[in-house]
């Protein structure tokens, strides 16, 4: 949750995920590690949340600036051949 979400300060009821098809499994507080938090929590700034559903429900929440920063730089693989050692 970046400062000037418009999800902080509500609570993760509030803020339509299940009609969203997205489950929070996790939410990270600073040090803290709250597994399945309840629907009544409250998200504050710099909250990171795990969650389970749709790629493009979750896509959607992504402020398109923070979209820009996270776009991952694809690259080929090179065309080398696969081989397994004598260990493995």
């Amino acid at each position: 949750m970046p400062e000037g979400s418009n999800y902080v300060g509500k609570k993760l009821a509030e803020i339509g995920l299940s009609e969203k098809d997205l489950n929070v499994l996790t939410l990270y507080r600073g040090n803290k590690v709250i597994p399945n938090p309840k629907s009544e929590r409250v998200l504050e700034k710099e909250d990171k949340l795990l969650c389970f559903g749709k790629l493009e429900s979750m896509r959607g929440m992504v402020p398109v600036k923070a979209q820009r920063k996270r776009s991952p730089k694809i690259q080929d693989l090179p065309d080398t051949e696969v081989t397994r050692d004598s260990n493995g």
